[in-house]
């Protein structure tokens, strides 16, 4: 057992978190709470936390590599994944699998070296095919009951930071990249 930030974590999830070069996550339910706003000119509305932001410009900076993918398209995922300087980003991939093993395959990474953080039906082949599953804390109970790693936070609400806290203090980047002394 390994002590985290968020508490005691099996070894052999911490070995997997070691080995982690690319986080791939899905937008709707895991960097947002799932809900969608739409106003009455068609506008569509997302939330997304700070917290989630912070961390994945840590990971960004500590070497690991982010991408998203997500079943529908939207500008503002685009405006807010560059900002976050996510190099990879693909949108309306209902069926993620071929678009995941595709960057694999561009990227030259094995399944090993990449974690995926979901939250629903359309995540599971991702979940399955990669070295370190992640699902938000209030995931389908079909995703909680696949994955490597269940988070202490919801979707929306820091579950993307706390992987990139996990996978950047098993591999002892955390402090450097945060510029915290933890």
């Amino acid at each position: 057992m390994m002590n985290s930030l968020y508490g005691t974590i099996a070894a052999e999830i911490w070995q997997k978190a070691q080995q982690i070069k690319l986080l791939v996550c899905d937008i709707d339910g895991v960097f947002s709470d799932g809900r969608i706003y739409l106003g009455n000119q068609g506008e569509e509305l997302k939330a997304f936390h700070t917290k989630d932001g912070y961390g994945i410009k840590a990971l960004v900076a500590s070497g690991v590599e982010v991408a998203v993918i997500t079943g529908r398209k939207s500008n503002i995922v685009q405006t807010r994944m560059n900002a976050l300087n996510v190099n990879h980003i693909i949108q309306g991939e209902e069926n993620k699998l071929p678009a995941l093993k595709a960057m694999l395959c561009s990227l030259q990474l094995s399944p090993a070296q990449v974690a995926f953080i979901g939250d629903d039906m359309p995540d599971f082949a991702c979940l399955e095919h990669v070295g370190f599953s992640i699902g938000v804390q209030d995931a389908h109970p079909a995703i909680l009951q696949l994955v490597d790693y269940t988070t202490l936070t919801r979707g929306g609400f820091g579950a993307v930071r706390e992987a990139c806290d996990i996978i950047m203090q098993s591999q002892g980047t955390l402090a450097q990249a945060t510029g915290a002394s933890i």
